[in-house]
């Protein structure tokens, strides 16, 4: 956690790691989450979540949700997505999250480049899902959580594989959109999506 302590080190007390998992798929909400560790307890193992298989990962999440002082997601639908652009979408995602703190951090912490119109200063880092403990701790959580609710989804709308595609445009996703159609849980334009909607 030598990023975090670099701040400890200066009076900070509460940093939260934020991330977002779900930019690119076909399918599916855009999830956030934000993590505030506690500052003598980190996760041993996290790490950026798409470097982890599946049984870690789970196991990362509940340990996160174990020691963290607040873990708190948020998400933007499909329709948002579609209604708003999916940075516009992922924004709001990221609000959410920040908004369910039970209260305001100190320090925010993102992965990637600076988000505009996040509705707080934070600080911003290229790769900060392997780079930094907070990011990697939000970076798990939010994978668990949207990909159990794809497998979720898979149930009811059989055929897209989204147990195993988590909602990314796979060959086989792509397949099935071509023989069964669009569902109201695809995001009508990504890729120029132009399938009949079944509801």
């Amino acid at each position: 956690m030598a990023y975090e302590r670099g701040f400890w080190g200066r009076g900070v007390s509460t940093i939260a790691g934020l991330d977002e998992v779900g930019r690119g798929p076909l399918a599916g909400p855009v999830v956030a989450c934000a993590v505030v560790l506690r500052r003598d307890r980190g996760v041993d193992g996290a790490d950026d979540s798409k470097v982890l298989d599946r049984a870690k990962r789970e196991s990362l999440a509940e340990a996160v949700r174990g020691c963290a002082l607040a873990v708190s997601l948020g998400a933007a639908s499909v329709r948002e997505i579609d209604r708003l652009n999916i940075l516009r979408a992922t924004t709001l995602a990221m609000q959410r999250a920040l908004a369910g703190l039970p209260e305001r951090p100190d320090h925010v912490v993102v992965d990637g480049l600076p988000v505009k119109g996040l509705g707080c200063e934070h600080d911003a880092v290229v790769g900060g899902d392997g780079l930094v403990h907070t990011i990697s701790c939000a970076s798990i959580v939010a994978k668990v959580v949207r990909d159990d609710l794809m497998r979720r989804l898979a149930r009811r709308y059989p055929g897209f594989g989204w147990e195993t595609n988590a909602g990314y445009g796979t060959a086989a996703h792509r397949a099935a959109l071509e023989e069964l159609g669009a569902t109201p849980h695809h995001r009508q334009t990504f890729l120029g999506l132009q399938f009949e909607l079944e509801l």
